[in-house]
């Protein structure tokens, strides 16, 4: 169980912070609007008004002893880059934020923060990936053009092993796992035989994995 510290209680932070509850984490939530704090304090290990601007305030909440501090102050730019000047002069070193522009997005960066988040872009595209493979059910990036995809197989491949259904793409894309209600294969052989409502998880280039789709649906 780790603790996180979320900066801004709004839709992003707020569904942020309560996500992180369910997964088992401790949560500090702190906003500068009582109605924000209110509507998750119950639900948080520790919620408090605070104006994230005022260094000392934030000392005193001792969030150096965080694993990680979340940014997730909506429109208010310069609210945002003093949070992350002050964490930064309390030794706070894992800190993501979210970017509201590019400009905010250029100076977190000169910051160095350790991640800049852009939700409705990064939500557009996950959205736009979705409606157009729509037999994936999720998909991570893994960097240098290398995903990892979720799809579900369909009654028509039932019967099918893994082989058959990479054919010629074998050689770049590899079987990550396979979950069958409760149980986990993992790594997936080529011999493998799918049943209808597995879900699959493939890892290879994304060019590769776009031409499976034909079959998969």
């Amino acid at each position: 169980m780790a603790q996180f510290a979320v900066i801004g209680l709004g839709r992003f932070g707020g569904s942020a912070s309560l996500e992180l509850m369910s997964l088992g984490h401790q949560v500090i939530g702190l906003d500068s609007c009582e109605k924000f704090v209110a509507r998750v304090a119950d639900k948080l290990s520790y919620a408090a008004i605070i104006d994230a601007t005022d260094e000392d305030a934030l000392r005193e909440l001792n969030i150096g002893q965080c694993d990680a501090v979340l940014v997730a102050i909506g429109e208010n730019l310069e609210a945002s880059i003093l949070c992350v000047l002050h964490l930064k002069n309390l030794g706070i070193n894992n800190i993501w934020v979210k970017a509201s522009s590019k400009s905010h997005h250029s100076i977190l960066s000169k910051l160095g923060v350790s991640r800049i988040i852009h939700p409705e872009e990064e939500m557009g595209i996950r959205v736009a990936q979705a409606l157009n493979y729509p037999m994936v059910n999720q998909y991570m990036a893994l960097g240098h053009n290398i995903y990892l995809v979720e799809i579900e197989i369909i009654e028509k491949l039932q019967g099918q092993t893994l082989a058959q259904l990479l054919k010629d793409a074998s050689a770049f894309v590899h079987g990550f796992l396979v979950k069958r209600r409760k149980d986990v294969f993992s790594p997936v052989p080529a011999d493998f035989v799918l049943e209808a409502h597995d879900t699959l998880v493939l890892a290879g280039p994304l060019t590769v994995l776009k031409s499976l789709a034909p079959r998969l649906i």
